[in-house]
């Protein structure tokens, strides 16, 4: 079973960066989709940024378009997620998921059915 291990979330003031880890289990990291979602006090858990396993191409929340960046190590079997020109709004718990046995098609990336495994979650805090 594959397990989904995050770090790097923390307290920075608005117009700052953090980068966010995600390290997987398992044996054939390059073929998952790895994304990140977030959740904010009181909202629903939204979609953030996906790495269609198999190069099959990173895509972005418009909300976060330009200002995060996602990236992946398969020899690490690690996904970052690197975010500038943080702002209030992205204060949120963010949580690293993965699809393992297939990919997402393009029109259900964003869809938190089509990702089987999730992390604990890290919160992020940006402080006006």
């Amino acid at each position: 079973q594959v397990q989904l291990v995050e770090s790097g979330g923390g307290l920075v003031q608005a117009g700052g960066s953090l980068r966010l880890s995600c390290e997987a289990s398992g044996r054939n990291f390059r073929t998952y989709s790895m994304a990140w979602f977030r959740q904010a006090p009181g909202k629903e858990r939204e979609f953030v940024a996906t790495s269609r396993g198999s190069g099959g191409g990173t895509y972005y929340a418009d909300s976060v378009k330009g200002r995060f960046t996602l990236s992946r190590d398969n020899a690490k079997n690690t996904v970052y997620l690197q975010m500038d020109s943080l702002i209030p709004g992205d204060t949120a718990v963010y949580y690293c998921a993965a699809a393992v046995t297939s990919r997402p098609i393009l029109s259900a990336i964003a869809s938190q059915q089509m990702y089987g495994t999730w992390g604990q979650g890290t919160q992020v805090t940006v402080s006006s």
